[in-house]
């Protein structure tokens, strides 16, 4: 078993905490059936927000969906002039038999546009 990144972002509508929990799980849900995975093959997963989200932590909406025993971490993404904001991105560490081509990364909706060359 190898161990494996998978990256995936979201862009929120608004700024509140029931709508960042719905997307970010909603991402999160994707990823995990995408690359078939379960809670168990998750090893850890970092979170980044950009600077004009303040209505919750996104590892919340992990912790909602059952992903209680994994390490989350949250942190700020670069204020970046002109990036696309309210966006949520991931990074998660998983155990996985699948080659590296084969990883599904996962940007939904507006944040497709982020990583074109990866998004699916």
């Amino acid at each position: 078993m190898a161990v494996r990144a998978v990256r995936g972002a979201v862009q929120l509508e608004r700024d509140e905490a029931g709508h960042m929990e719905e997307q970010v799980g909603a991402l999160l849900t994707a990823v995990l059936e995408r690359n078939d995975l379960a809670t168990d093959d998750l090893i850890s997963i970092w979170f980044t927000a950009t600077p004009d989200l303040h209505s919750d932590f996104p590892a919340a909406a992990a912790r909602r969906l059952g992903i209680v025993d994994v390490p989350l971490i949250c942190a700020q993404e670069l204020d970046v002039e002109g990036a696309l904001p309210r966006v949520v991105r991931i990074l998660a560490h998983i155990e996985s038999d699948r080659p590296r081509a084969d990883i599904a990364h996962v940007y939904l909706g507006a944040a497709a546009a982020l990583r074109k060359d990866i998004a699916q």
